[in-house]
């Protein structure tokens, strides 16, 4: 047997465990879902607000270079249906109009707090509160990163529980009631991821999605059904394993005291500089509380909702990618003293080795798969029929049947896009990706990898058009 059969071999193997592993955890994760919707038609959120057990929020928000969004993002915050709560937003150094739109918008006047922890972060230039809305502070500090701006504000949060959120992103009013009650309902809850959407193509009023629309670019479009069967197939069925791996640092929310333990964000001052922060953070969080055989909870909560802008150019995407590819494989790199060992139960022998092996570095054998199928159809001419059909199948039609049952999973919950002219174009999208988009994405990943191994650090630009309002 040669290597070439060898590399085939590997490659039909590699497509099929991944479906399968899709598989299975979209299966679990129709069960979650519909475990979740059965617990909020028995105890509504009103029942939560009314009852006087919501236990105190801060939320964090570093910006950076985010004058088209601050503004409305902020007031999504500020207008969220929870009884005790501040929004605290983090200025890291921004080079444009960012403070200075936060300081006009809400009237900013310099005050003084008291930290309360003391975790290495860039020197702070100015805390401010405003005199209109007294829960809203903002911190202006010299630029040191998202992670490092996470940190400035961990050290300022006096509550027990902070969310984090992106300043481009925009919260549903009922999104704290959601995310929190996992810690109301297990005290051992350390933390708590919820969903993120696209919100490009929808119309925003007052800081609030009012109308929910399919973008108009191909490319958000694209994301549109990543982001279903990342977090509705992916993330909802890692749950039902109790094997939550990734909180999005989007939108997530944590037990500060053991944040704070473990020594808050990775960055240069406290001595790992990663560009996946948020998984980075997951990780050592079941690695603490493994090590010191301390009972704790990691869970993700299907429904409360954080719009977000995505790439619309393929260059920014190109960027973004291959980013989170480089993060993914700097968090888990790190912790490989996790892997196979039983000490970290389903985190060191299911989750880490998937996300290590499979979405780590399977990037690179699925791009060179789709290189030596086109070698051998057009140039060789050697491929068999039952070749070709087989590859065809394990490359292309599993991924588009992982694509439909994410789909319906949207469909048989939460119905967001009610459109059926919207369940048409992501269906149409599942069966076109497969020829183009999802090859690119291939190499965009690659581009992680190869960054990751020349030990690049730089985080990349992402531009922003701002949120469309309704006409």
């Amino acid at each position: 047997m040669n290597w070439f059969m060898i590399f085939n071999y590997v490659v039909f193997g590699y497509f099929i465990t991944l479906s399968l592993v899709y598989f299975v955890t979209s299966i679990f994760a129709f069960r979650q879902l519909r475990q979740y919707a059965y617990t909020l038609d028995a105890d509504p959120d009103l029942s939560l607000l009314s009852s006087g057990f919501l236990p105190p929020i801060t939320i964090l928000a570093p910006a950076y270079n985010e004058q088209e969004t601050c503004v409305e993002s902020t007031k999504s915050l500020l207008a969220l249906e929870y009884p005790d709560y501040e929004v605290l937003i983090i200025n890291d150094g921004s080079k444009d109009a960012t403070f200075e739109r936060l300081r006009e918008a809400f009237q900013l006047k310099e005050a003084f707090r008291m930290p309360v922890a003391s975790i290495p972060a860039a020197r702070i230039k100015g805390l401010y509160q405003s005199q209109r809305i007294p829960n809203l502070w903002v911190i202006d500090k010299e630029n040191g990163g998202k992670a490092d701006s996470l940190n400035t504000g961990i050290n300022f949060c006096t509550n027990p529980l902070f969310c984090v959120v992106d300043a481009d992103s925009l919260l549903e009013k009922t999104a704290l009631t959601r995310i929190v009650r996992p810690f109301i309902e297990n005290s051992d809850t350390v933390a708590v991821g919820g969903i993120i959407r696209i919100v490009n193509g929808s119309h925003v009023e007052s800081g609030a999605v009012t109308q929910v629309n399919m973008p108009k670019s191909l490319l958000a479009k694209f994301q549109v059904l990543e982001y279903f069967r990342a977090f509705l197939g992916g993330r909802m069925g890692w749950e039902a394993f109790n094997a939550t791996f990734i909180i999005s640092g989007a939108f997530g929310l944590f037990h500060r005291q053991t944040i704070v333990e473990i020594g808050g964000y990775s960055t240069k001052l406290t001595g790992f500089e990663t560009v996946g922060e948020d998984i980075e953070l997951v990780i050592r969080l079941h690695h603490h509380c493994r090590k010191h055989k301390k009972p704790y909870s990691i869970s993700y909560v299907p429904d409360p909702v954080a719009w977000t802008e995505c790439p619309e150019s393929l260059k920014v995407l190109h960027r973004q990618r291959s980013r989170w590819q480089r993060g993914l494989l700097e968090s888990t790199i790190r912790h490989k003293g996790m892997l196979f060992n039983p000490r970290y139960g389903r985190i060191g022998m299911l989750a880490l080795p998937y996300h290590l092996i499979l979405e780590g570095f399977g990037p690179v054998i699925e791009f060179f798969s789709y290189i030596s199928f086109f070698y051998l159809l057009f140039i060789q001419g050697a491929a068999s029929l039952l070749f070709v059909t087989t590859f065809f199948m394990v490359a292309f039609v599993l991924g588009m049947v992982i694509s439909f049952i994410a789909i319906s999973l949207e469909q048989l919950t939460f119905r967001r896009y009610p459109k059926l002219s919207d369940m048409a174009q992501l269906f149409v999208l599942s069966i076109i990706e497969s020829f183009g988009y999802r090859q690119l994405n291939s190499y965009w990943r690659i581009h992680g990898v190869i960054t990751f191994l020349l030990g690049r650090k730089d985080w990349g630009k992402m531009e922003r058009k701002g949120f469309s309002k309704a006409k």
